[in-house]
């Protein structure tokens, strides 16, 4: 039996007591009748849909402020408030939680699309142990019936308030919070630490990818590397889980990095359309996205099949080590080439005569391959850190579930 189960039979040898929010608190809304203008200059602080869903405990770092004038009558939030957001796309992510889990230093006021709620007797709940029970499975499940819609989520206030919640003795709620809270500094130690790791490998990068003072490098342009060639379209719909491998525009941006042996998406072994296809060392540039911070990335092809690419892509094959061409096409020199080959609208495009033209310095094979086994280090180990961060978080939903079934 462990310190929390002794702690139940001792305090609630009945069980642990349930409670309806609005038996023991009350809601309060967001602003309203504000204009564009009032959020210039603003004296107040203003608090998000986003500052509420990215963060569990509200600390003071909200960004945005707002103009209260001093007749308004506006709901003032407090300390131990539990903020949620009322609307989103689907009804699993409405009523987001966060707890104002310090004392405000200056008036703070709420999103008209969030709304907040306030206990009656702050002192019966641990507002750490809120925190963690608004976020939890079983909450979450009960917050996600009140919310109704179509193409647009709303939370209803009426079936909020019978959402039912546990009430176990303030000693149990700092034992729960003690264990839970171990996982959360983990988890913050984990971000600070891929952070750093992220800066070094940002500021190496654009250190070793340029000749160093009395180096010679040949300086050349993309397209004096090779062939540039343009993918061919196919659209989500043609994409299946299995068959032939096939690399999709937007999947650049979130699932490959440097290099990839295996794709996310496949398409019919049979597929109709003739397909322009990336080799072993092809280094595959996404050549359109919604700015043009994103375009002009590459990830080298390492799988033994050839991959089908998106027309939205280009294949450079070539006779350089792959990997250091990749890693360039990630540094701010070769970005700031690309912004004037860039064509703006809603979605930013390059051309392969674009991309061909922007300059890259060009080392020996043997210094090539010594930047990449460096640079490589710093992927490796980012990677590491950010598996580790995603293990320590599935350990902490499972054992704050746990915890709250009660």
């Amino acid at each position: 039996m462990n310190k929390i189960e002794k702690l139940i039979k001792e305090l609630c040898p009945n069980g642990v007591e349930w409670k309806k929010l609005g038996e023991i608190g009350y809601f309060y809304g967001g602003l309203s009748g504000k204009t564009k203008e009032d959020f210039v200059n603003g004296n107040a602080i203003f608090i998000t849909y986003k500052n509420i869903y990215s963060n569990p405990k509200l600390y003071m770092n909200p960004i945005d402020k707002v103009h209260i004038s001093k007749n308004e009558k506006q709901n003032i939030i407090e300390y131990g408030d539990v903020l949620f957001t009322g609307s989103s796309e689907t009804p699993d992510e409405c009523g987001i939680s966060s707890v104002v889990s310090e004392k405000p230093k200056e008036n703070m006021y709420l999103n008209s699309f969030c709304f907040g709620f306030r206990l009656n007797d702050k002192s019966v709940y641990n507002i750490g142990f809120l925190s963690h029970l608004f976020r939890s499975n079983e909450i979450r499940a009960q917050i996600a019936k009140t919310a109704s819609g179509v193409t647009r989520f709303n939370i209803s206030k009426k079936l909020f308030a019978n959402l039912l919640i546990p009430l176990p003795p303030l000693p149990i709620q700092t034992e729960i919070v003690r264990i839970l809270d171990k996982f959360v500094e983990q988890q913050e130690q984990l971000e600070r630490l891929i952070e750093l790791r992220k800066k070094q490998y940002e500021y190496y990068r654009e250190e070793l990818l340029k000749p160093k003072e009395g180096e010679v490098w040949e300086t050349v342009t993309i397209g004096d590397l090779g062939t540039i060639t343009r993918g061919r379209r196919f659209v989500r719909d043609d994409v299946r889980e299995s068959g032939m491998p096939c690399i999709h525009y937007g999947d650049m941006y979130t699932y490959y990095g440097i290099s990839s042996a295996t794709t996310k998406t496949f398409l019919d072994r049979d597929f109709p359309k003739k397909m322009q296809y990336a080799k072993k060392g092809d280094v595959v540039i996404v050549g359109a996205g919604e700015n043009d911070l994103d375009i002009g990335v590459g990830t080298v092809w390492e799988g033994e099949e050839p991959a089908a690419v998106h027309d939205a892509c280009y294949i450079l094959t070539h006779n350089q080590n792959s990997k250091y061409i990749a890693y360039f096409l990630r540094t701010n020199n070769y970005h700031q080439q690309l912004r004037k080959y860039v064509s703006d609208g809603k979605i930013c495009s390059i051309s392969g005569v674009g991309l061909g033209s922007c300059l890259i310095p060009i080392p020996s094979l043997k210094k090539q391959q010594e930047i990449v086994e460096f640079l490589d280090k710093f992927e490796f180990s980012i990677t590491a850190l950010t598996s580790a961060l995603e293990a320590s978080r599935r350990r902490y939903e499972y054992y704050r579930d746990e915890m709250m079934r009660f």
